[in-house]
């Protein structure tokens, strides 16, 4: 089947082109062109659109506290490598202070520097619509080393959904062993990556049993109203 918008062939079951992300004629009467508020669907929670409890104040308030535990959690670590650092200055016979102390506060200094640059890579991420259009499995394998030293094979197979924004770049998202997200979508499904939060929410969930939060990524019932582990809304 050809897009009507920009003359790409795509598969008769997709919704939307695999190209541009534009809905395919067979479903353009009852899909949207445009970002509409979340509608309900035959007296049921089997939604279709983007969410606009994105904008909840609940998801600011989840990036404020992951951005504070992060900073807490690499604090007392560096408290602990520096207080560690010193202790073993003051009672080794192989290195003293003030040099023990100082290798402490550049370990503590290292963790405290990932913490900010975890930060400022959430805050970094950025918005865009884009459709699914490959998913793949691979079997694979690498080299690992186990306590003894010895190297073995460990095999797995790697789960992977692609997609193409709007802007035509490619992504990709891949799971080890799970698959789960690689399940949750179908070529030609629309989705939005969003905004500080790097997640995805797909535009048609009326079909979905299963919904993923948008803010720590836990798996719900399509019919729970919030996450029940961050208490985030769902976006439906």
């Amino acid at each position: 089947m050809l897009c009507p918008n920009c003359g790409a062939g795509s598969d008769k079951s997709v919704k939307f082109c695999t190209n541009c992300g534009s809905p395919m004629s067979q479903t353009a009467e009852n899909q949207p062109d445009h970002e509409t508020p979340t509608e309900q669907r035959e007296g049921n929670q089997k939604l279709i659109g983007f969410s606009e409890r994105i904008h909840d104040p609940a998801f600011a308030s989840y990036q404020r506290q992951a951005t504070a535990w992060s900073f807490i959690f690499a604090g007392i670590l560096a408290v602990v490598v520096i207080v560690g650092f010193f202790i073993y200055g003051q009672t080794s016979s192989e290195m003293d202070n003030p040099q023990a102390l100082f290798i402490g506060l550049g370990i503590g200094g290292m963790f405290l520097t990932i913490a900010l640059l975890s930060t400022i890579s959430r805050a970094m991420v950025k918005q865009w619509d884009g459709v699914v259009i490959d998913k793949k499995i691979e079997k694979k394998t690498r080299r690992q080393k186990d306590s003894n030293g010895q190297y073995y094979t460990e095999r797995y197979t790697l789960y992977t959904v692609v997609f193409k924004t709007v802007q035509g770049k490619i992504v990709e998202r891949g799971r080890e062993d799970d698959d789960i997200v690689y399940n949750y979508f179908e070529i030609g499904d629309r989705v939005r990556h969003h905004k500080g939060l790097g997640t995805l929410e797909k535009y048609d969930k009326s079909k979905d049993s299963i919904i993923f939060c948008n803010a720590c990524s836990t798996l719900n019932d399509i019919n729970d109203d919030k996450c029940y582990r961050c208490s985030c809304p769902l976006l439906k």
